[in-house]
């Protein structure tokens, strides 16, 4: 056997060996998400893939697929030809056995992610609709090319632990990338004579896999097999004639390094030289448990070699990105920057379609429409007494033009989805200790908000309590004059009503949310009431009128943020935000453009 080159092991080389071995198996390990922006590194890596995949077939999938053509449906020509379904096969039946590539992967839709993951979880796709019913074969692996650069965009989660191999090639040079293909392409002659079939996997080697996985928090049992077949593969790629720690060591690196959400802590070596020998045993089964003791002590030794591979390959920074990409606990997330989505028959994104009458102006979805119509027309084309209608009448007359019948259940209405308008709401705590504190920074604040909403062509409101009551000084408008000028003449001082002022911001949230608009709540206050509902003074009272009212705010379902305007963290706003689900955001030190920065994470 002439024994393959090994092949240097440094992240570059791991990244093409992941390419690699992907290219060998593509179906049993998912696929790779390959992290980098389009290029020539990029390029450069796709064309070593494809040519490692050879002769599978990869195809691109359109971020603006439809159903019909992804899973796959009714071919209407067909079946208006031949008078009964005709079924139309759709990309990923296409595809069986190969590869999909998906750029831009951070902006497939959560509806899509769930199509291509309950696909590659079958191996298969289900039609059961427009007369259809099949089970065809759709087993592919994916690549998914991850182009995102804000904090906001990420590939779905579920599409990510699918995938065995998560490779990041934003620090790699293009030079360096030419120089390791052409590595492997020297090497590739010398790896074909030396591959052979590998005996199964020894179970020392899959517990240390385990062991390692667990070291580094992975829960996902999905990388624990991907981590197996990998290091089969390894073992067949470089000759080995089982499966050896080297190849291990490979697929930890590979495979579970980036899914590691902890840094595990590597136990210093210990002497045991100040430790007494034991005592020595007179029976039989001594050399029968220095075997097993042995035999633990390599298992031992092997898992902390496995493991130490896999966290020296954590990527550097990865945890904190893991950290920063986690949204936080309960209410409070916002809708985004242009409102949420919502469905619509009249604008927006195209979605699909639905039975019903075109009115209220409605738009009717003709090839739908021909497609439910299409499967009957053999059904249809009997007249009521029972006889066919053939294609000539009678003798001397013209031949009957063979007409299409639909009927009014066939009719199918365009659906879109488009972006609601996003109104935020700022509550400005006005009070006398408010304004002792921060009600200018808190002005400024909302000021710099203001400029930022209109730039996005957001509406604002502000309301103001203090005294015994709250009121709307600015309604929902687009004016940026009018409101700062509502602002700046605000003036400070007088009691604190703050469950008249979460009353009557959901109340005006509420009425904006039932006009199809998003309303964002942004509270600046200190959470410390000391006026009642029914505007009497008594801090006892107060507090639990504002905390009932906070319930009541909770229950509406709507975003907000409570923003501690108090010279130091309180615990009365923290306690208002939990009880409100809104998101907390203490700001003792903080300005103007800081409390700005913090609102428009959410806005």
């Amino acid at each position: 056997m002439t024994e393959a080159r090994q092949l240097p092991n440094d992240a570059l080389h791991d990244t093409l060996l992941a390419a690699e071995l992907f290219a060998r198996d593509p179906l049993q390990l998912g696929g790779m998400v390959i992290r980098a922006h389009a290029g020539p590194v990029r390029s450069a890596y796709l064309d070593f893939i494809k040519s490692r995949l050879a002769p599978r077939v990869s195809r691109r999938l359109p971020l603006s697929i439809q159903d019909e053509r992804l899973l796959g449906g009714l071919d209407l020509a067909a079946t208006l030809s031949a008078g009964r379904p005709v079924l139309a096969k759709g990309l990923l039946a296409e595809i069986d056995g190969g590869v999909l590539i998906v750029p831009m992967a951070e902006r497939l839709s959560a509806a899509l992610s769930a199509r291509l993951a309950s696909v590659m979880d079958r191996g298969q796709i289900v039609l059961a609709r427009e007369g259809l019913t099949a089970e065809i074969p759709a087993a592919f692996g994916l690549l998914l090319l991850d182009e995102s650069a804000a904090e906001d965009e990420r590939v779905s989660d579920d599409l990510l632990d699918r995938l065995a191999f998560h490779v990041d090639l934003r620090e790699v040079s293009y030079q360096a990338l030419q120089e390791g293909i052409a590595f492997f392409q020297d090497q590739a002659a010398a790896i074909r004579l030396a591959m052979q079939d590998t005996d199964e996997i020894s179970d020392d080697i899959t517990q240390a896999l385990c062991a390692t996985a667990m070291a580094l928090g992975i829960d996902s049992i999905r990388a624990m097999i991907f981590a197996r077949r990998a290091a089969e593969l390894s073992g067949r790629l470089m000759g080995h004639r089982f499966t050896e720690r080297d190849d291990a060591e490979l697929a930890a690196r590979l495979v579970l390094s980036p899914r590691a959400t902890i840094i595990p802590e590597m136990e210093s070596e210990q002497s045991d030289s100040d430790s007494p020998p034991p005592a020595p045993q007179e029976d039989d089964s001594s050399s029968e448990s220095e075997d097993i003791s042995s035999s633990l002590d390599e298992t031992a030794a092997l898992d902390d070699v496995v493991l130490e591979s896999a966290r020296a390959a954590i990527p550097s920074g990865l945890l904190a990105q893991l950290m920063s990409a986690q949204r936080p606990s309960g209410r409070g997330g916002g809708s985004g920057k242009s409102g949420s989505l919502k469905k619509s028959s009249l604008r927006g994104r195209p979605t699909g379609s639905r039975p019903g009458l075109v009115r209220h102006g409605a738009r009717l979805s003709i090839l739908d429409t021909l497609r439910a119509a299409a499967p009957w027309q053999r059904l249809r084309a009997v007249t009521p007494l029972g006889h066919a209608v053939t294609r000539h009448g009678l003798p001397g007359h013209r031949p009957e033009q063979k007409k299409l019948r639909i009927h009014p259940d066939d009719f199918r209405i365009r659906r879109f989805k488009e972006r609601t308008e996003t109104t935020t709401i700022f509550v400005v705590d006005a009070s006398g200790s408010s304004a002792m504190h921060r009600l200018a920074e808190a002005k400024g604040a909302v000021e710099l908000l203001l400029a930022d909403c209109y730039v996005r062509r957001d509406q604002v409101a502000v309301i103001a309590f203090r005294h015994q009551q709250a009121e709307v000084i600015l309604p929902p408008t687009r004016s940026l004059v009018r409101a700062k000028r509502s602002l700046s003449g605000l003036p400070g001082g007088g009691g604190t009503p703050l469950a008249a002022a979460i009353e009557l911001s959901r109340q005006l949230a509420e009425s904006i949310r039932r006009k199809g608009d998003t309303p964002v709540v942004v509270m600046l206050t200190d959470g410390k009431a000391n006026i009642s509902r029914e505007g009497k003074p008594g801090r006892e009272q107060a507090r639990l009128d504002a905390a009932q009212a906070a319930r009541n705010f909770a229950l509406a379902d709507l975003s907000a943020m409570v923003i501690d305007t108090s010279p130091q963290p309180s615990d009365a706003a923290r306690v208002l935000s939990l009880e409100m689900r809104a998101r907390y955001l203490p700001l003792p030190h903080a300005g103007a453009a800081q409390v700005s920065q913090a609102v428009k994470a959410i806005v």
